[in-house]
């Protein structure tokens, strides 16, 4: 729904005078350096962005680099509003692809056509997805996919294989490693409450289409998940959702085996090993599949930045696209235990050096699995489409829906409200 024009020019202007923007001040500093405006989230909490910014200033010290930190929750917006009102930050980061496609298609985002077609895309994951019409707007540093962790000190006595799961493979082992009771019990898996757990596995696994109206095939991921927090071996959606049960805490305190989640959670795993607040072994394990026949497709999005059409240094900010998306910001991330865009044998090698970092062949065959899909495909439908299937997925998980109910309560809203 449009809100009135009064109402959001007023949201415009308060949002410039508390977002922090990056469009006040000056392109040099008194010494005669450049000033590069990075807009990013999170800063002390995101190490990536001082790893890449750390790499850039050793490289281009005539460069001053300046952070303009947005919180996350409201980075999206913030950099809609920012935009809107002519801000001048160099430097933005996608965080998704969903912001890229906004950005993009309002004409907000320099070209940066050539600058891609100078990339080895053969070594670059998560580059295709910004390709809009031929023409590139942002170049990406990270590429997630999802992928099983498990607590090696939990299921190690088990003999369970899981080099080749299928999902109903999954399905028994969580119930299997499923133990203790109240307070002290154990889930074999931990599913967390976003859509894209049900939702995004099964369109990358079946070839459905999240922006299509005909949501069918959900069904089989719906029920195996509704059977697991059923049996007791996945905790209730409604329970994750009400009491803010975060992945993390979840996974490191040894309350659950299992876990579907991100690559980007191994850099938490590092943290969390270093600060001797989890002791645990883990490792990674690829995404199960539907069947066993030695392919693994799973489902993720990249991560990128791109140069504002307004930025005050432009060159400056090319500068840090190509630093940041190519080798030398590659390995600044592979330190730290982020995925990168751009890999290659010694990248990797990078990546699984850090220490307390898993190394076994299971692990390095989950950090390479045959097909990544789109968690989400661009188009100008597809923050309209997210809505209505978050929506749908919080009923059917609470079971306030039914599943058969749910599915086709989502294939009428996103015809009729869609399109």
């Amino acid at each position: 729904m449009r809100r009135p024009a009064k109402v959001l020019t007023a949201a415009i202007a308060l949002a410039l005078l508390t977002a922090g923007c990056g469009s006040g001040g000056s392109d040099t500093t008194a010494d005669g350096k450049r000033v590069l405006r990075i807009a990013l989230w999170n800063y002390d909490q995101t190490p990536e962005f001082k790893a890449l910014i750390d790499g850039f200033k050793a490289k281009y010290p005539d460069i001053e680099v300046r952070p303009v930190d947005i919180l996350s929750d409201d980075y999206s917006e913030k950099v809609t509003t920012m935009l809107a009102g002519g801000d001048t930050t160099d430097v933005l980061t996608m965080k998704t692809l969903t912001d890229y496609a906004r950005f993009g298609t309002r004409g907000q985002l320099q070209s940066v056509t050539d600058e891609a077609g100078k990339l080895d895309k053969a070594k670059y994951g998560g580059l295709d997805a910004y390709d809009m019409d031929g023409e590139y707007y942002a170049l990406p540093y990270r590429q997630d996919f999802y992928v099983l962790y498990y607590n090696k000190s939990l299921i190690e006595d088990s003999g369970a294989d899981l080099s080749g799961l299928t999902w109903p493979d999954y399905a028994a082992l969580a119930k299997q490693q499923t133990r203790g009771s109240g307070g002290s019990k154990v889930y074999g898996t931990y599913q967390h409450t976003w859509r894209s757990l049900v939702q995004a596995i099964a369109a990358a696994q079946t070839g459905g289409d999240l922006l299509g109206s005909d949501y069918g095939f959900f069904k089989d991921q719906y029920a195996m998940a509704l059977d697991l927090q059923k049996s007791g071996a996945a905790m209730p959606w409604a329970t994750a959702n009400s009491q803010k049960v975060t992945y993390k805490t979840m996974f490191t305190t040894g309350k659950t085996v299992m876990m579907p989640m991100g690559t980007w959670f191994a850099a938490v795993l590092l943290q969390e090993k270093a600060a001797g607040d989890f002791k645990d072994d883990w490792g990674m394990a690829p995404l199960p599949q539907l069947t066993a026949d030695g392919k693994a497709t799973t489902f993720g999005a990249p991560t990128a930045f791109a140069v504002n059409k307004k930025a005050k240094n432009s060159d400056a900010a090319r500068k840090f696209l190509s630093f940041a998306s190519g080798p030398e910001g590659a390995a600044a991330v592979a330190k730290i235990g982020i995925t990168p865009s751009y890999t290659d044998e010694a990248i990797m090698n990078t990546y699984f050096s850090n220490q307390g970092m898993p190394s076994d062949d299971l692990t390095r065959k989950a950090m390479h699995p045959d097909t990544v899909k789109l968690e989400m495909p661009i188009s100008e439908k597809s923050s309209d489409v997210d809505t209505i299937l978050t929506e749908e997925h919080q009923l059917v998980m609470t079971g306030e829906k039914s599943l058969d109910a749910g599915i086709k309560e989502m294939d009428s809203r996103v015809k009729s409200e869609v399109g």
